[in-house]
């Protein structure tokens, strides 16, 4: 697919990929909507979120945004690559996912073959929603940047097993909070990979081959309007 931002200066180029990247947010945050509103289980994540949520006065999209802002200060302690796309997933999607449940237009859904075919909906819609974001290449998700941190320093385990492990932890948390945890949470471990592989099949996107931008050569490009390579 074209990229808008091809073309452009460095600052507006920059300018277009944080754009995007925050249409993006308000895309992913419709799919972890449907998710919810499926209330058929949620992935681990989202279940942290949610146990937060109905443990404390506070609502989904605020747990959302602290349990970012927790995992980025791990991600920038462990000296993991920061960007502007993971300071703007950390606070965009809790803001958004709040609007949209306050908004709340989908309606209480009845046989459990729609809830379930909703929240399928809703991963989609996640999965499409990060392609964009990925593609941006201003760096992946707090979440994602701890499981490559922790990928690096536990070597004897692979990415996969250490995002297992990231991801029984969480799940047993949000579910000793209150979380739902059933048959969307089963959809999402395993169909959210599926679901991801097919679409960037679709789009011909091939995520490791995406290099990231920094945060600091970011503000550098757009403070000054110049590539940050001419500073360093």
């Amino acid at each position: 697919m074209e990229k808008l931002w091809l073309g452009l200066s460095p600052r507006k180029n920059r300018l277009m990929r944080i754009l995007v990247i925050s249409l993006t947010m308000i895309f992913i945050s419709f799919g972890i909507y449907l998710q919810i509103k499926a209330d058929i289980g949620l992935s681990p994540w989202n279940a942290l979120n949610q146990g937060l949520s109905r443990t404390f006065p506070i609502s989904y999209g605020t747990a959302t945004i602290l349990v970012s802002a927790a995992v980025l200060a791990v991600d920038l302690m462990l000296k993991e690559k920061i960007g502007f796309g993971t300071v703007l997933d950390s606070v965009l999607i809790g803001i958004f996912t709040d609007i949209f449940e306050y908004l709340d237009f989908v309606p209480t859904l009845g046989p459990l073959w729609l809830k379930a075919a909703v929240f399928i909906l809703g991963l989609a819609v996640v999965c499409l929603g990060q392609y964009f974001y990925m593609d941006a290449a201003l760096c992946c998700g707090a979440r994602d940047s701890l499981t490559v941190a922790l990928g690096k320093r536990f070597r004897a385990l692979s990415v996969g097993t250490v995002n297992n492990l990231i991801f029984v932890t969480v799940l047993v948390i949000g579910w000793a909070l209150g979380a739902t945890v059933g048959l969307g949470t089963i959809l999402s471990v395993f169909g959210n990979g599926i679901l991801m592989d097919i679409i960037f099949r679709l789009v011909r996107f091939e995520p490791y081959k995406v290099q990231h931008e920094h945060f600091i050569a970011t503000a550098i490009t757009l403070w000054t309007g110049k590539e940050a390579e001419e500073f360093i």
